[in-house]
């Protein structure tokens, strides 16, 4: 939890890099805030401070209704937390609650219900049903505001297993019913589509991301056009097909799905894929600093480290992509598909199938060793890449496989894991090291998004090694 005096002067200046860190909640009124919320200043005797909006839920405190509390990009800590309380909040987002209930939850994680519950109210302020649940009310209001779903739909669509419990649990979140949240808000949608706004810390170079998912683009389940970057979606009750766009301070999202109940496990998904909780300001603040890489971040602010909408598929990608061109990884990677891909039931343009499963791609005669093993431990669940598997294990159970390449281990690690402090071993990157004068132990705990700043290096014209900038 962030300190009072830090939180108070965030409050103060209405900083939004801390909206979703911590959640302000006035004991006059019973509301809970976003730190930049331009409502008047409370006194401070009568401000609480919560490291969840769950947590503000639970003590009977109602979102505000003019900054939107819970639309607030997440807490980059759980990104980035690798201890049990970053895990169990990563698979909450995820949806595992919902669909495996706390039981399943806590043998994910190897603890008991009991255990795990202590230590999540101990951190965060709720236990597991109620970090859920709150996600489950955001779920809904997007759902609401979306589109004309009738309110029955919603309700399910979002995990609630009852209409009395999803009426209850909007009038204690939002003090209001589902049909007024809906209101004017309610936009014309296309049938079948639902559009949502996803946030972001500034800055973001969402082109740049975009783009970079696009030049790699597997034909078959990615297309990349016009600015405009879709693919299809693995998802525990369907298949989905999502579209990401440039949007104003926000990324456009619109979604395909067959199953409305995996709105919020897309949604983190794509979080995921565009590291949208990053906090970058103070990433590019601390990488900017260095003498030999501040000129590449001045000039290309807002990278962002691309991240994964399937793991699996990811680290296939990983293993074939050692010390061969993009052209031939993405034509193997397109016959997989073709060969062995699950095809979409309603394929939308160039989407027309789901990456292969990994029991399909264990079973394929042809594969090198490195893939065959890698889908061979995914399948048997021996190796899990999940929000919530232990990176520090994961990373153990990489080495031991054989034909896994470093390059391919710190790929996975960087993308899949989200290990934001990756140096990828290799000679471009010696080069790229040598060329700047650079010393990469100071870009710690940030070398995954030095990474970035370094690929592109050959275009940022006007950037000279160390001892020559201009």
């Amino acid at each position: 939890m962030i300190e009072d005096e830090v939180a108070f002067a965030a409050m103060q200046s209405r900083d939004p890099r801390f909206d979703g860190w911590f959640y302000v909640a006035v004991t006059t009124t019973g509301i809970y805030c976003r730190p930049s919320c331009p409502a008047v200043m409370p006194k401070p005797q009568n401000v609480r401070l919560f490291p969840t909006a769950a947590a503000a839920q639970l003590n009977a405190y109602r979102a505000c209704k003019r900054c939107r509390p819970d639309a607030a990009p997440g807490s980059p800590e759980w990104n980035t937390r690798t201890d049990l309380i970053g895990r169990a909040m990563r698979l909450i987002a995820d949806g595992v609650v919902d669909r495996e209930g706390v039981p399943g939850l806590a043998a994910r994680l190897g603890y008991s219900p009991r255990q795990l519950h202590r230590r999540l109210v101990a951190e965060v302020g709720a236990g597991p049903q109620a970090l859920a649940r709150s996600q489950r009310a955001q779920t809904a209001r997007m759902l609401l505001e979306a589109g004309p779903l009738p309110v029955s739909d919603v309700a399910f669509a979002a995990g609630f297993a009852s209409i009395r419990q999803f009426n209850d649990t909007i009038r204690q979140v939002y003090a209001t019913t589902p049909s007024r949240l809906r209101g004017s808000r309610s936009a014309a949608q296309v049938p079948g589509v639902t559009t949502l706004r996803l946030a972001y810390r500034p800055p973001m170079d969402v082109p740049a991301m975009l783009s970079y998912l696009g030049a790699r683009a597997i034909p078959g389940i990615e297309h990349y056009d016009d600015g405009a970057y879709s693919r299809s979606l693995p998802l525990p009750h369907g298949a989905g097909v999502v579209t990401l766009r440039p949007g104003t301070g926000h990324v456009i999202c619109e979604m395909r799905l067959e199953d409305l109940r995996d709105l919020a496990t897309a949604v983190q998904r794509c979080r995921r894929l565009l590291d949208l909780d990053a906090d970058q300001q103070a990433i590019d603040a601390f990488l900017g600093a260095d003498p030999a890489l501040g000129p590449l971040v001045a000039a290309r602010p807002g990278l962002r480290v691309p991240g994964h909408a399937d793991p699996g598929e990811l680290a296939i990608r990983a293993v074939l992509s050692r010390r061969t061109r993009a052209a031939t990884v993405r034509g193997q990677l397109a016959d997989l598909v073709r060969t062995y891909g699950t095809p979409l039931a309603t394929p939308f343009g160039e989407i027309t199938h789901l990456f292969p499963d990994m029991s399909v791609l264990a079973e394929v005669s042809s594969a090198g060793r490195a893939q065959q093993a890698l889908a061979r431990a995914l399948a048997g669940e021996t190796l899990r890449l999940d929000a919530g598997c232990d990176p520090h294990h994961a990373r153990k159970q990489l080495l031991d496989l054989p034909g896994m390449s470093l390059w391919a281990i710190s790929s996975i690690r960087m993308r899949v894991l989200g290990d934001p402090d990756v140096l990828m071993p290799g000679l471009p990157v010696r080069r790229s090291v040598h060329r700047l004068r650079a010393d990469p132990d100071r870009w710690r705990p940030w070398r995954s998004y030095a990474m970035r700043h370094l690929a592109l290096m050959p275009l940022n014209t006007g950037v000279q090694p160390r001892g020559h900038i201009r």
